[in-house]
């Protein structure tokens, strides 16, 4: 064959298993966080690692849509994924380096590691295969304990850390995968309940004063701006001192006087938000509103309900971290070093998101032209 042949094929392929939509905006999120994170000091180390990481990740993106993921409904695949987290994340109190009171990371000298990344993915992966598996007799409440169990070994491992903001999405990811994989909500509900009166047993018969204050000024952190709810403090002025237009570009005053903290990761929102104003919110806020859809509009024609779980699982981890970070940085939610999806800095957490994507991209090439309502009727059995 040709090389001109060769080449024609190539790119028929990548345009064929490629959401271009989907990536362009992705690909405008990330412009948007490095231009906020190039703005902040100079010289600026952040800036220029955060390119690298973007490249890696993309090259992952297109690589990842060539092949074929169906070698992932394999139980022994699933299995062996879910054994390789739980031994990496117990290393990590052994090996794990300590950053800031939390030993969630391995030290590689050029770079770190942090787990509870593409941990994540794992548990999507995890509750797509187990909920695919259980579809027609998925009513039993047993599937809720059986795949809380094994969401919680996760969890638990990543909440010891201790990491509060990745350990809150792991929870959510099993709680949003549980909604819609078509489990009893009556059965739900009982579990919820129970849950709630353990907790209100523990809080008037088991706390002491000091533990309920610290599980109030976490929950309402600006209650005690001097102190746990500084940061949320500093955040909402950034974002409230934006206002319609935006300080402008390298005019935050909040991130470049250094008030608000971890602006490049934690408050990376808030810091955006100082310098491009409610008009700059709007369009993060329409950008992020197209990845959702787009990545539901691809879940929703996947080959099986494998591939359907999968794209809603990664849907919901998105929703999840955009949800907590933008209300931790408005002081709605505790302040948890939640990452937002594109825009933050970190290698870990921006190549995951990118392999994430990847992984539903190359599902795409094999997906099946179903008419929605039959997928309705499939996926939730209605």
């Amino acid at each position: 064959m040709a090389p001109s042949n060769l080449l024609k094929g190539s790119i028929n392929k990548i345009s064929g298993s490629v959401d271009w939509i989907l990536f362009s905006a992705t690909l405008l999120l990330v412009s948007a966080g490095l231009v906020t994170m190039n703005s902040f000091v100079e010289p600026n180390p952040f800036f220029e690692k955060q390119i690298i990481w973007v490249i890696i990740g993309i090259a992952l993106f297109f690589t990842l849509s060539f092949i074929d993921f169906r070698f992932l409904r394999r139980s022994g695949v699933i299995v062996s994924l879910f054994a390789i987290s739980t031994i990496i994340l117990l290393l990590l109190f052994i090996f794990g380096d300590f950053v800031k009171g939390a030993q969630n990371r391995f030290d590689l000298g050029i770079f770190s590691l942090q787990p509870s990344d593409p941990i994540k993915l794992v548990v999507i992966l995890l509750l797509a295969k187990y909920f695919s598996r259980r579809h027609v007799e998925i009513a039993h409440i047993r599937h809720i304990l059986v795949s809380g169990f094994y969401t919680f070994v996760l969890f638990f491992l990543v909440f010891l850390q201790p990491d509060f903001g990745s350990a809150i999405i792991i929870a959510l990811i099993w709680l949003g995968m549980v909604l819609v994989s078509g489990i009893s909500k009556k059965h739900f509900l009982i579990v919820f309940f129970v849950g709630a009166v353990a907790f209100a047993g523990l809080w008037g018969y088991v706390f002491e004063d000091y533990q309920k204050e610290r599980i109030q000024t976490f929950i309402h952190p600006l209650t005690d701006i001097q102190g746990a709810g500084y940061n949320a403090y500093q955040s909402t002025i950034a974002v409230g001192s934006g206002q319609v237009l935006g300080k402008g570009i390298g005019y935050g005053t909040q991130s470049k006087l250094q008030f608000l903290p971890e602006y490049e990761t934690d408050f990376i929102f808030a810091a955006f938000a100082e310098e491009w104003g409610f008009v700059g919110v709007i369009i993060v806020l329409l950008l992020y509103g197209v990845v959702i859809w787009r990545i539901i509009l691809n879940a929703m024609y996947g080959a099986t309900n494998f591939e359907i779980l999968f794209g809603v699982g990664l849907a919901i981890l998105f929703m999840s971290q955009f949800i907590v970070h933008v209300g931790m940085n408005i002081g709605l939610l505790p302040v948890t070093g939640t990452t937002v999806p594109f825009l933050s800095y970190g290698g870990s957490h921006l190549i995951t998101e990118f392999v994430g994507l990847g992984i539903l991209m190359g599902m795409r090439r094999y997906r099946r032209a179903a008419h929605k309502d039959d997928i309705k009727k499939e996926f939730l059995g209605v």
